[in-house]
Parts: structure tokens; C-alpha cells; sequence
């Protein structure tokens, strides 16, 4: 039999903290819940056993065991459970920084999200209840932590759709990441070298690219010349731009200054300045 446990973090100073926990617990959901104005702070609800109905923005989605929802504050939504035993895990918050923080890691839509059984979101919540019964938190700062590793581990391992996690995207992007490493210094190296390593057409490179990374492939790479042009810069002063530019995968020295400034903010020498 599960012990079923509740926790309202004391406000204290938690209203002016980038992300705070308002409420978190285990529940045997037993009847229908509606909430026509929504609730004042976000509200994640996750299945641990059974099944449940989730109603919001006028679709209605079965939650099973390894699924969740994440719904916006003040979103009208409905929920109730779809077989005899329904046991829930829940998480409200809020904070100055949660709906940019959620916008950042792609987590705005009220969707069904869901995970493989061995992943860390299966018993995060669970854990984190452990650690509020043990803690003394009197100002929820450890219960702040607590949310944000949680929704970095919801980025990570949650799937929505057919979508992969982003920990299943970067696996299958492995070879190509580990062929750029060995490649960016290669000023040929392009988009169809990176289709043939993979094997896949360039839209589902990209869908990966953009799940795991949230850029395209050649930005990514892009990103890998200018940090590796960096640590250059950096390790090798006796270099000049023009010989790191070569080094880094650029065809001229004017477009390695003007890309590298678009990116950091300085010229090359400018950066190199920092360092000395």
C-alpha cells in the first residue's frame, strides 16, 4: 500500500524566487476534478499507477502510468480517473522566472509527456518528497532546486508525440557529433557529408538537431568552429587570426572575423585581449 503525502512549502521569501514550489504530493485521485478558471500556478500532474483522463484546451488525453501533463497557470482543465485505482504524483509552481524558464525549454504546451519505466522521472517526484520530509527548507530554497533539476530531467527524458527524448535524439545524432569533431577543420565539410553519415533524409536531421540541440546542423557546426577557433585563440598565441580562421574550418580570415563577432560579441583579437 502506498503512503500517500502532501507538502505546502512555506511562502516565506518563495514569491521572489526565479522558481519556487507551491505544493507537491502523491494522491489516489477518487472523483472528478474540474477547474474552469484553471489554477493560479503551474500544475504538473503525473501518473504513477492505473489511469486517468486529462481534459484542456478542448482535447482530452488518456494518462497512463509513465505519463504526465504540464498545464499553464489559470488554464481551464479537467481531470478524472479512467480505472478503479488512479495514483498520481502532482507539483504546483510558479517564480518570476518559471514562464521564461518553460519557453527556454520547450515545455509550453499542455501535452501529454511521456518517458521510458527506468527513467529518473519516474520516482523524481517521490524522491523529492523524501528529501522535504527530511530537509528543514524553511525558505523552499532546496524545493526550488528540487524544480528545476525537474523540469531540466522533463527536458531531457520526456518525450511528447512521436517525438524522441533529447537524451534518445543525441544518441542517435552520436556519430555525426563525434565526425564534425574530426571534421570541422575541413572547410568542405557540409550538409550532404553530414546526411551520409547519418543515413536519413535532412528533414529528420534537422527535427533531430533542433530536439536535442534547438538549432539546425550547419548552425551547429558553426558553433563548433567558433569554439574551437576560441581555445585557439586562447592556447596558441603565437598564432595569428588569419592562420586560426584556416585551423577552424573557414575559407577566409573576413568571414572567421565577421562570423566570430556575430557570435561573441568581439573581434577575434579583441577576445584574444581577455586572455593575456
Amino acid at each position: 500500500m502506498r503512503t500517500y503525502r502532501r507538502f505546502a512549502i512555506p511562502s516565506g521569501q518563495t514569491g521572489q524566487l526565479p522558481l519556487f514550489v507551491e505544493t507537491i504530493g502523491t494522491v489516489l485521485e477518487e472523483g472528478k476534478i474540474a477547474r474552469p478558471t484553471g489554477y493560479p500556478f503551474y500544475h504538473w500532474l503525473q501518473t504513477l499507477s492505473g489511469e486517468g483522463a486529462f481534459t484542456v484546451g478542448g482535447r482530452k488525453f488518456s494518462l497512463p502510468a509513465g505519463s504526465g501533463i504540464l498545464v499553464p497557470s489559470e488554464e481551464p482543465h479537467v481531470y478524472e480517473p479512467g480505472s478503479d485505482a488512479w495514483e498520481t504524483a502532482y507539483l504546483t509552481f510558479g517564480g518570476t522566472a518559471a514562464a521564461t524558464m518553460l519557453i527556454a525549454l520547450g515545455l509550453v504546451e499542455p501535452v501529454p509527456i511521456r518517458w521510458e519505466w527506468d527513467s529518473p522521472l519516474a520516482d523524481f517526484l517521490e524522491r523529492m518528497l523524501d528529501r522535504i520530509e527530511a530537509d528543514d527548507d524553511p525558505f523552499g530554497l532546496e524545493a526550488s532546486a528540487d524544480a528545476y533539476r525537474f523540469l531540466l530531467t522533463l527536458r531531457r527524458h520526456g518525450r511528447s508525440g512521436r517525438q524522441d527524448s533529447v537524451d534518445r535524439a543525441s544518441e542517435r545524432l552520436r556519430p555525426l557529433i563525434e565526425w564534425m569533431e574530426r571534421r570541422y577543420a575541413d572547410p568542405d565539410a557540409g550538409l550532404a557529408d553530414m546526411r551520409a553519415v547519418l543515413g536519413m533524409p535532412p528533414s529528420s536531421m534537422n527535427e533531430l538537431f533542433r530536439r536535442a540541440f534547438g538549432q539546425s546542423p550547419y548552425n551547429y557546426l558553426i558553433d563548433l568552429r567558433i569554439r574551437k577557433a576560441k581555445e585557439m585563440l586562447i592556447g596558441r598565441p603565437q598564432e595569428t587570426v588569419s592562420r586560426i580562421a584556416t585551423l577552424a574550418g573557414f575559407r577566409d580570415t573576413s568571414h572567421f572575423v565577421a562570423t566570430f563577432r556575430r557570435k561573441t560579441g568581439l573581434p577575434p583579437d579583441k577576445f584574444r585581449q581577455l586572455y593575456e
